[in-house]
């Protein structure tokens, strides 16, 4: 695994530090006005999803982990696991939710996924900014003043709930951001 100095930290990177496989969520570099500079970061455990602050010595050396991406199929849901297949090898693997985290609420069979592996063990999926959906529930409308912005609760064909325009019907295709999980636009 090659070794970087913490003045190479970057968000999302991952790193290998003491057996345990963490995803940089923030970090700082501070240089007080007496003594050393230092890198103050935020970890989070990729495999339990706890995270904890970390304060490194400016230039400190870890080991970053190798993290590789491979397109794979989600299938369908076995029980409380995500199946899903690899298009090259066509192997099915069984992945739990606590893996994927808030991706598990884009998810679509069917379609397929850039997996993150490291070595041959899933740890997430990578998702694009933003996916289309189909509303699977919502109630109508109220007609009049539409100009206000004002929105209604829906639930997405994955059982994700989220906030949509008035004029958003049952079986609308509308496109929601991955990161915060808001409406962007009806498709």
């Amino acid at each position: 695994m090659p070794t970087i100095t913490t003045n190479d930290l970057k968000n999302g990177m991952h790193l290998d530090l003491d057996g345990d496989l963490v995803q940089v969520m923030a970090f700082q570099h501070v240089k007080p006005g007496k003594g050393g500079a230092f890198v103050r970061s935020t970890l989070k455990n990729v495999r339990t999803g706890s995270t904890v602050d970390r304060t490194f010595r400016a230039g400190e050396k870890v080991e970053r982990a190798m993290i590789d991406k491979r397109d794979m199929q989600y299938l369908y849901k076995d029980g409380t696991d995500f199946v899903f297949m690899d298009t090259e090898t066509y192997d099915q693997r069984n992945v739990p939710p606590a893996t994927l985290g808030d991706a598990a609420d884009y998810l679509i069979e069917g379609r397929s996924a850039n997996v993150l592996l490291y070595g041959e063990e899933i740890v997430g999926t990578d998702l694009p900014p933003s996916v289309e959906l189909a509303i699977a529930q919502t109630e109508p409308g109220v007609q009049g003043d539409r100009s206000s912005g004002g929105t209604k609760p829906a639930t997405l064909e994955t059982g994700k709930a989220i906030q949509v325009p008035l004029f958003v019907n049952i079986g609308d295709v509308v496109k929601v951001d991955t990161r915060s999980g808001d409406y962007l636009s009806r498709v």
